[in-house]
């Protein structure tokens, strides 16, 4: 199965690392069969085939709006397949179940499994990471390394072998950057801290409207880093235009 096996071997195949975590949560032994050899798990496949026969193909001519209304139909196609008598058992699937796998089950976890994605990612030059469309930093001296990133809804984790590398709240910010100022160079850390100034008075010095536009930008991004660029892109227009065609086009903008 694509899904579970990476990249399949007949002595050590490669799981997919997602698959593989949510194994090991739950103490469940996972042994794939080997690259076409289908009859490996043949109770498996007649099983799927008995699925598609008895579900599947009874609710394939129906439209359903949500996911809670398919399961729900689902949910009774189920048990009327479960509690089906097989000839060869004279016993349903129910009846074996709890006559031969019930008592041999464990305790499920105290907490639910919560989905997390796992893929590898390589450091871009400015020490961060992209992930889906948004950029986490990790200490600067792992640049153009790659390292796996784990993904839930509310977290972003960054490992080098298993080793925590960094850990942020996950954004779904299109184009922003999470940073933490420990990750950047000390002398990208002392231009954090000394270039918002810098800025700010420049812009004075060509005028009160420039200087709110440049305001905005710094104060809209989470880290001012961020918008340095923009900025520099902005009081750069004094040398080509003039300061006082600058001020007036800031002017516009503001009012």
């Amino acid at each position: 199965l694509k899904s579970a096996v990476s990249k399949p071997c007949r002595y050590e195949p490669d799981l997919n690392p997602t698959y593989h975590q949510l194994a090991e949560y739950y103490n469940v032994a996972v042994i794939p069969a080997r690259p076409y050899k289908p009859k490996d798990k043949s109770k498996a496949e007649v099983g799927v085939q008995i699925v598609e026969r008895w579900i599947m193909a009874r609710l394939r001519n129906q439209t359903f709006y949500s996911l809670a209304h398919l399961n729900q139909e689902i949910a009774k196609l189920l048990d009327v397949m479960n509690n089906k008598v097989m000839k060869q058992y004279q016993q349903s699937r129910k009846q074996l179940f709890d006559r031969v796998d019930k008592s041999a089950l464990k305790p499920l976890p105290e907490k639910p499994y919560h989905y997390t994605q796992i893929k590898t990612v390589r450091v871009h030059i400015d020490y961060h990471v992209e992930i889906e469309k948004h950029y986490y930093s990790v200490p600067y001296q792992w640049v153009k390394k790659q390292l796996r990133a784990h993904i839930t809804n509310q977290l972003v984790q960054l490992y080098h072998d298993d080793t925590l590398i960094a850990q942020h709240p996950r954004s779904h910010r299109l184009g922003g950057h999470t940073t933490q100022s420990h990750h950047m160079p000390l002398a990208h850390q002392k231009q954090h801290e000394q270039s918002p100034i810098n800025l700010r008075s420049w812009a004075l010095s060509i005028g009160e409207y420039t200087h709110q536009v440049i305001e905005l930008q710094l104060s809209g991004r989470r880290h001012p880093e961020h918008a340095y660029r923009a900025c520099l892109g902005v009081l750069s227009l004094a040398k080509i235009y003039s300061k006082e065609r600058l001020e007036q086009a800031c002017y516009r903008a503001i009012i």
